[in-house]
Formats: C-alpha cells, sequence, structure tokens
C-alpha cells in the first residue's frame, strides 16, 4: 500500500509559477513512476506528465510541455511538478499517482486526494 500527499497549490497570476510536491509513505517508492494528473471542472482527468523510477525519464503532455517540469527525489520519497508560464487553463485539481510501469497510458495504482490550482487572468 502507497499513501500518497499533495501540497503546494493555490492561486496565481497568470505567467506565474507553482510548485507542487507529493510525499509518499509505505512501500518502496523508488519501485514506482509516478504520474501527475490534473481535472478540470466539468473536464476529463487528463495526465500532465510521468516521471520514471529512477528520475532520468519524464514524458509532458503537449499542453505543459516546456512550462512544466517533474521531478522526484527518492531519499525524501518525494514527487514534484514545477509549473511555469502558468495559463488560466491550467486551473484545475492536480493528482499525483504511482504505478509500476513506466508508461504513461493504463491503469494507475495509487491516488492522492488531490490539490487545487488557480490561475487568475
Amino acid at each position: 500500500q502507497v499513501q500518497l500527499v499533495e501540497s503546494g497549490g493555490g492561486l496565481v497570476q497568470a505567467g506565474g509559477s507553482l510548485s507542487l510536491s507529493c510525499a509518499a509513505s509505505g512501500r518502496a517508492f523508488s519501485t514506482y513512476a509516478m504520474g501527475w494528473f490534473r481535472q478540470a471542472p466539468g473536464k476529463e482527468r487528463e495526465l500532465v506528465g510521468l516521471i520514471s523510477q529512477s528520475g532520468a525519464k519524464a514524458y509532458y503532455a503537449d499542453s505543459v510541455k516546456g512550462r512544466f517540469t517533474i521531478s522526484r527525489d527518492n531519499a525524501k520519497n518525494t514527487v514534484y511538478l514545477q509549473m511555469n508560464s502558468l495559463k488560466p487553463e491550467d486551473t484545475a485539481v492536480y493528482y499525483c499517482a504511482a504505478r509500476l510501469e513506466y508508461l504513461p497510458l493504463g491503469e494507475y495504482d495509487y491516488w492522492g486526494q488531490g490539490t487545487q490550482v488557480t490561475v487568475s487572468t
């Protein structure tokens, strides 16, 4: 069992930056690829990005490529999402999730509770 807790959400102006964290507890964190998802009101949940178990590889959705960066610190059991050049359309609840395979699509085994990010104009 893995427990995931996101933090760092909040309100930011367009063009600004925000950094999210996801702290994991439970089974070996380093065995899991970690994803960040988001869900805006009235929209389906979408994958923002995914980082491999070692942190050597990362995948990003086209909508955030070049603006968002995922990183992880396996010693601290934490994955991060650095968001720069934020746009109002980035407003959503952001979730971290864990799965054993470094594959963007498919089912994820564990989910956090989410943290709200609001980008104002």
